[in-house]
């Protein structure tokens, strides 16, 4: 499968690299970052996929949170995708922060006209995995995936509807109840129009209800944040899990906020959470 080379750099014994690659789902090219820990020269090494949030990129992770020395250490490949499709030019898609550009949601569209090409959740849990898997020293079939905020949503949803994709999900400060709050119902009633029945199945709190994941979930909250109340909901997570039997681990921590030095704290934890399964 095609792709391209943007930059590749040395860290911490391995290689932050920075790709793009022509993409079917979205229709036109997409970027990702990679990084390969040391012991990718010597073979395949299990993958971690990381989702952005809201106005992110593929550099936001890599470049803010610090993971790699852990990755390193544990021999973890890092992959981070970009936040949705860049140069649509569909009207109106950079005229808000919270939709469009930077804030794909990780949905597959399916109202026009953002149906062409906002069809993250099919590039994130099958596309770039193909991508990954033809291009790096990956083991594929070992493979786990977190986020932040719009990401942590993405990283739930794609666990709780693809199990025999992933074995391992955490999440920072996730968007846990999309449909019951503003970002949600705005991203929803865009890309997957009115009807908010379809929308369900993007949501985390109802899919888990459903069908709990087969692994333990680690979230952590901050309790300085401003987005808490309004749009994050974890403790409606928290009571679907409760009633669903899902082993969850919820950490809410005082003080911090829905940034990435909140992140850097406590990125470490969930790197060790993914490896208790994907290096066994």
């Amino acid at each position: 499968m095609t792709m391209k080379v943007i930059s590749e750099h040395r860290c911490f014994g391995g290689v932050q690299g920075y790709y793009s690659h022509p993409s079917a789902e979205i229709g036109l090219d997409m970027r990702f970052a990679v990084f390969q820990p040391p012991q990718a020269r010597s073979g395949p090494v299990p993958v971690l996929v990381y989702l952005a949030g809201l106005t992110c990129t593929e550099e936001t992770f890599p470049i803010k949170a610090g993971a790699q020395r852990v990755a390193a250490e544990l021999g973890l490949m890092l992959v981070c995708p970009d936040t949705s499709p860049r140069g649509a030019n569909i009207p109106g898609e950079s005229d808000a922060w919270d939709f469009g550009v930077g804030a794909g949601f990780y949905v597959d569209a399916t109202a026009a006209p953002w149906s062409t090409h906002y069809r993250m959740h099919s590039h994130v849990t099958r596309e770039l995995p193909a991508i990954i898997a033809a291009n790096f020293p990956a083991d594929i079939d070992r493979q786990g995936i977190f986020g932040h905020s719009m990401g942590g949503h993405g990283a739930l949803v794609c666990a709780l509807r693809n199990p025999d994709l992933y074995r391992s999900v955490s999440a920072f400060a996730p968007i846990c109840a999309p449909t019951q709050c503003p970002w949600g119902r705005k991203a929803f009633g865009g890309y997957l129009g009115d009807d908010s029945q379809p929308w369900s199945r993007y949501d985390a709190t109802v899919l888990v209800r459903e069908r709990p994941f087969s692994g333990r979930i680690l979230v952590d909250q901050g309790l300085a944040d401003k987005f808490l109340v309004e749009q994050l909901h974890p403790e409606a997570f928290e009571a679907a899990c409760a009633a669903s039997g899902q082993s969850l681990t919820l950490r809410r921590h005082g003080g911090y906020d829905h940034g990435y030095f909140f992140i850097a704290t406590f990125v470490e934890d969930h790197l060790r959470h993914h490896a208790q399964t994907l290096c066994a």
